[in-house]
């Protein structure tokens, strides 16, 4: 070099060009929860599935999967998921924008999984994702969980979008707010006459049988709190199931908070203000009209079915 050239600093960058067909390997293997289920999906045997993940494996230099049942992701193995996934989208919404469908091109439906509380699924959400499915070749795979978890499925990349109470967006995803879940204290007279011929007293109510979702449901206890009574001490029945819940009140087993959209007849009403649960739609920030039409269907039912945020 001259004195009259600047001089320069040349920096080698390596880096990795993953396999997109490995990153929907691991996909597979988390979705189905095995390598044997995975290699069904996939039409390959258990060990040509294995094969894959250490090779991926291999090229990284990290593990991308914990060999545990079900099987679970680790937090390399969750990138490569939301990879594998917005891969998978990002060619079906090719394909579609050529006027064509799966079966013209050999290419697989996609899979589209997204994250809903049960209340909701049980009330208002399948309506407006079937008729996206009666639009688009999908297959919708409906992850359940409490509205206060279901964004951590979009942070693993498990989800695409998902319904949650969460305002603030996840990493790499934006978020939209649909509407509020009005709940209402319920139960039968007879179970009122029983248990709580005053009222919903404290110490009525530390004595009285309550139905409770799960262990992650924290709806009915934040009503107790509310009332000065520990929910810890009040026996309770669990229910896992929104139609099975609401109907454990009807017949008498406790009292418990449903929703409104749900029906509450012949069910009484233990007074108070309703407990509102603000919604909201978070999704991947891509430019997906896929994801933008799932959103858009979303959102009119919510607007209809949910009590407006204020």
């Amino acid at each position: 070099m001259n004195s009259s050239e600047e001089n320069c600093i040349s920096i080698s960058i390596a880096y990795v060009q993953i396999d997109a067909q490995l990153a929907a390997t691991v996909a597979a293997v988390i979705d189905e929860g095995s390598f044997d289920a995975a290699a069904r999906r996939l039409h390959l045997t258990p060990s040509a599935v294995s094969q894959r993940i250490k090779a991926l494996e291999q090229q990284l230099g990290r593990v991308v999967v914990v060999r545990s049942k079900p099987v679970r992701a680790t937090e390399a193995g969750e990138a490569l998921v939301r990879l594998a996934r917005q891969v998978a989208l990002l060619e079906h919404e090719t394909i579609t924008a050529f006027g064509l469908s799966p079966d013209d091109t050999g290419e697989t439906r996609v899979r589209v999984p997204l994250a809903v509380n049960a209340d909701s699924m049980a009330t208002w959400f399948l309506a407006p994702i079937a008729r996206v499915a009666q639009q688009h070749d999908i297959d919708v795979d409906l992850h359940r969980d409490d509205q206060n978890y279901t964004a951590r499925l979009l942070e693993s990349g498990e989800v695409m979008a998902a319904v949650t109470s969460e305002s603030t967006p996840v990493g790499g995803c934006r978020v939209e707010p649909l509407g509020v879940l009005e709940y209402r204290p319920m139960a039968t007279p007879e179970y009122l006459a029983r248990w709580l011929p005053e009222g919903a007293t404290p110490d009525a109510l530390a004595r009285a049988p309550f139905v409770d979702f799960d262990r992650r449901d924290e709806l009915q206890h934040d009503w107790l709190r509310g009332h000065g009574v520990d929910p810890w001490s009040v026996p309770r029945h669990y229910v896992p199931a929104s139609y099975d819940f609401a109907q454990a009140v009807r017949l008498g087993l406790g009292w418990a908070l449903i929703p409104v959209v749900q029906g509450v007849e012949g069910l009484v009403d233990l007074g108070g203000p309703a407990t509102r649960v603000p919604l909201y739609w978070q999704q991947w920030n891509l430019r997906s009209p896929l994801l933008d039409a799932i959103a858009a269907e979303v959102a009119a039912e919510a607007s209809r079915a949910l009590a407006p945020l204020r």
